[in-house]
């Protein structure tokens, strides 16, 4: 496993201390500091800007080719992280409560832990990672005019003011398209010199405000039309297991979304959130795979293997079979016969 030992929330020394160890490219431009490399460490680019009152952004976008621990020794501060995964997973462990935690691919998170502590994050081995970090120093941002903080929640406010009982702070929230949605415009930012700061900027507060929205209504178990609880997401899960075990039967959005209890909308975003993919489109891609290992596995005429998967017209089975897999089912049987 990779180990990297960072000492500073500064976004530029964070990516100096970095590529100490990456040995990629690091450039300056715009205020921005931009880190590449593509080595027997792995391939990616990490990019960090500072703001005044305290804000700074640093975004991964990564694939290791070991696990790798990124672990922050701060002594002089303890930000307020707000980090969000647009793809892939991470780990988290803190040396103040000793405890792993997973952080998922949408989920809203807000962490702050105390002085002295070491913070760290585990990146899996192979797995592209997008994760967004926000660090705010709390010290500095409640210098801001109008900084309006005393309307944070308590638990949050408590470690704005610098309430030692209040840290560590740890939000594991909901899952959030929107979020991921405002940060994937941030990374696809193209604008240059001071309207590309500017817009990076805006877009910072804008998700730092989206965060604390969703960090409000969780405690507050008032969810968002375009959240997803942790409870809807087991709901999904399960109901992927019904559509495996059903997948002859009509499986329309609205009587998936009733036995699983939830909206209709919700449905469509918990299978965008875990598969990436409509309902219709995960359950059409769940009938290719069955039908090809009916093919491969049973002597079973292509008729009755599009019986079994619940489709009605052969023709039209043949056609999104040979869109998906580039061959025609019967090119195919005649394929792995020839194999055997």
């Amino acid at each position: 496993m990779q180990k990297i030992e960072i000492r500073s929330v500064d976004g530029a020394e964070i990516l100096e201390q970095l590529n100490n160890y990456l040995k990629g490219n690091l450039k300056h431009q715009w205020g921005e500091c931009v880190l590449e490399f593509d080595n027997e460490f792995g391939k990616g680019m990490i990019r960090s800007i500072a703001f005044d009152w305290g804000v700074t952004l640093v975004d991964y976008n990564v694939n290791f080719i070991e696990d790798t621990k990124i672990i922050f020794s701060i002594e002089g501060a303890n930000p307020v992280e707000f980090v969000f995964v647009s793809e892939g997973k991470l780990e988290y462990f803190n040396s103040i409560d000793q405890e792993y935690l997973s952080i998922e691919r949408y989920q809203n998170i807000i962490i702050s832990t105390q002085k002295l502590s070491k913070e760290t994050y585990i990146f899996p081995k192979t797995v592209s990672v997008k994760v967004n970090f926000i660090y705010v120093l709390p010290v500095e941002y409640a210098k801001k005019k109008n900084s309006n903080l005393s309307l944070l929640s308590q638990g949050l406010l408590s470690v704005f003011n610098g309430d030692k009982d209040s840290v560590p702070f740890k939000h594991l929230g909901n899952y959030n398209l929107k979020i991921a949605d405002q940060i994937k415009q941030l990374q696809e930012s193209h604008e240059s010199g001071i309207v590309r700061t500017l817009s990076i900027e805006g877009q910072l507060n804008l998700i730092m405000a989206m965060q604390l929205l969703e960090q409000h209504n969780y405690e507050n178990d008032a969810g968002l039309p375009e959240s997803l609880s942790k409870e809807d997401i087991k709901k999904i899960h399960k109901l992927s297991e019904y559509i495996i075990d059903n997948i002859s039967e009509p499986l329309s959005v609205n009587t998936l979304a009733s036995r699983a209890g939830i909206s209709s909308k919700k449905l469509q975003l918990g299978f965008k959130v875990l598969y990436s993919k409509s309902v219709n489109e995960y359950i059409r891609q769940l009938k290719l795979e069955i039908s090809r290992d009916h093919i491969k596995n049973t002597d079973d005429s292509i008729s009755e293997i599009v019986y079994k998967i619940g489709l009605k017209s052969r023709s039209y089975f043949s056609k999104i079979f040979f869109e998906r897999y580039g061959i025609l089912p019967t090119e195919y049987r005649k394929r792995i016969k020839v194999k055997e």
